[in-house]
């Protein structure tokens, strides 16, 4: 890359065309096995009284399935990042955030957003640069139903002069945690989850995986926070998924299919829950530093 190009000024502002996804229940209860419903979790899975998992306002930032323009592979704003940095090494996805202003419509809907880079951090030379991006997710009728943020790491674009990327402000206690959750991966939650819209490769062809130097397909960091989400909401605002406004995670570490998870909550004030996201056989954070925040 010529590091005499300043990224901010080059990127902040470039978007992608308009998108679309049109879903109907059967999406919504799939997106709920995918991110580990139970056969108890009906408010999830049975379309006689279904609701969202609020994170399927997520699956645009990735998604593929439904969408039109129709594209093979996901596709989002930092993307547009390539055509400067030209990475030789894969870029990472480095945390995600959504606000939610209003309920999704578990019946059916459409989904209608534009991604734009609004923001790259410096992290130094050698270091790499950060590509923030946003998507406002809209209904049919124009209204704003969620944006997401999310962060990309590429290895190869640092020290053109920007910002340094800013600190999260979530500091988890040193104390243990005032709830813990267990549930499990399965073998098979990458190809699950793959349905309902992250069809890039490195989640389902070992080849492929294993060119980016992973033994094996990986988890998708989404479906990660989908499990988190599920899970917290179960011990926090039972069946009232709608209460949410507010979630956001680091994606720190890998996940494999089959894999024994742990939520491990803190209560920080009315309404904020502090929470990080274990691989149980490792013990490391697959998800640190997430906030979740919800209606009283």
């Amino acid at each position: 890359m010529d590091h005499s190009i300043n990224l901010a000024e080059v990127l902040v502002g470039k978007k992608m065309e308009p998108r679309y996804m049109e879903y109907n229940w059967r999406d919504i209860a799939l997106y709920a096995l995918a991110v580990g419903a139970h056969r108890e979790d009906l408010t999830y899975t049975y379309e006689k009284y279904i609701k969202a998992i609020p994170t399927y306002g997520a699956v645009p930032y990735w998604g593929t399935v439904n969408v039109r323009p129709r594209q093979w592979m996901p596709l989002p704003a930092s993307m547009l990042a390539d055509e400067i940095i030209k990475p030789t090494i894969a870029f990472l996805n480095m945390d995600h955030e959504i606000f939610w202003y209003r309920p999704i419509d578990p019946i059916k809907g459409t989904f209608q957003w534009q991604d734009e880079i609004v923001d790259v951090y410096d992290r130094g030379e050698g270091r790499g640069a950060v590509v923030k991006t946003r998507i406002d997710v809209r209904d049919e009728a124009g209204n704003l139903v969620c944006t997401n943020y999310s962060s990309t790491f590429f290895h190869e674009a640092g020290g053109f002069g920007g910002n340094p990327m800013p600190k999260s402000s979530v500091v988890i206690p040193e104390r243990d945690p005032d709830f813990t959750v267990d549930d499990y991966v399965s073998p098979v939650q990458n190809l699950l989850y793959r349905l309902t819209g992250d069809t890039n490769l490195i989640h389902v062809d070992p080849e492929y995986a294993r060119n980016m130097k992973f033994d094996q397909p990986i988890m998708q960091g989404l479906c990660s926070f989908g499990f988190a989400c599920r899970m917290a909401i179960g011990e926090l605002v039972p069946g009232e998924p709608e209460r949410l406004t507010h979630m956001a995670a680091q994606m720190s570490s890998p996940l494999l299919p089959g894999t024994p998870v742990r939520l491990q909550g803190w209560k920080m004030k009315d309404g904020q829950l502090y929470f990080r996201f274990v691989d149980k056989n490792t013990g490391k954070a697959v998800l640190n530093r997430g906030v979740l925040e919800w209606k009283i």
